[in-house]
């Protein structure tokens, strides 16, 4: 099986599809793939809130952009948008299907004992402190996540590969946090003291392989990990 791999370009002025506050990975008659940063909304917040999003940017860029999926905003890395509604489709029917294989890179505190490992831990939201998730295993959804450590670094702090399985809300970072390694700069679930060794949400979503909407051919992209 052939597969196609793309990466961010690593100077934006030299691509005819870049438009102001877009970093574009690959464009072509059916999908646009972005690096979302870090900071960034996925969405318009709710009115009052902010406006300002990658959707947004997306659209006064390119109209006809449709949103596929989301990212947490403090959440860096690729993020999908179809240019059809036919291509919305087929990306929508592999999100449901579990088709798509995701990757995260990470940067979490502590040093992970085993260099690889499956966290299996439901989840569910803790409405009384929502947005915030929580591990339940009365009535938790199933949540599964694959890891293998990158890096062992001075000062005890583990880059890690994430690739999940499932797709809730918070899913890395309350599974990492029960691991007993909250990602760092996490300012959900980590303590003030790892909230600040970090100047940002050490999480990217660094790839993704799917089948192309035109073909169904593999193809994966990347984006670099910036930390």
């Amino acid at each position: 099986m052939v597969q196609k791999t793309l990466h961010a370009s690593p100077d934006l002025n030299q691509s005819p599809d870049v438009a102001p506050g877009l970093n574009v990975v690959h464009m072509d008659e059916h999908l646009m793939v972005l690096d979302k940063p870090s900071g960034l909304l996925s969405v318009p917040a709710k009115p009052p809130g902010p406006q300002d999003c990658l959707e947004a940017r997306a659209k006064a860029a390119h109209p006809e952009a449709l949103l596929v999926h989301r990212l947490d905003m403090d959440t860096s890395g690729i993020m999908l948008f179809a240019r059809t509604r036919l291509a919305q489709r087929h990306l929508g029917w592999q999100f449901e299907r579990r088709q798509l294989k995701k990757t995260y890179e990470a940067r979490a505190a502590g040093h992970i004992a085993d260099d690889t490992g499956r966290i299996d831990l439901p989840l569910i939201c803790d409405w009384p402190n929502r947005p915030l998730q929580m591990v339940c295993h009365i009535r938790g959804k199933p949540s599964v996540t694959d890891y293998a450590v990158l890096d062992r670094e001075p000062g005890a702090v583990t880059r890690v590969e994430l690739r999940p399985q499932t797709g809730r809300s918070h899913q890395l970072r309350v599974h990492l946090l029960a691991l007993g390694h909250p990602i760092l700069g996490d300012g959900f679930y980590a303590d003030p003291a790892t909230r600040i060794a970090a100047p940002r949400l050490q999480l990217h979503a660094r790839e993704i392989s799917l089948r192309h909407p035109d073909g169904g051919a593999w193809v994966t992209f990347t984006a670099p990990t910036p930390f």
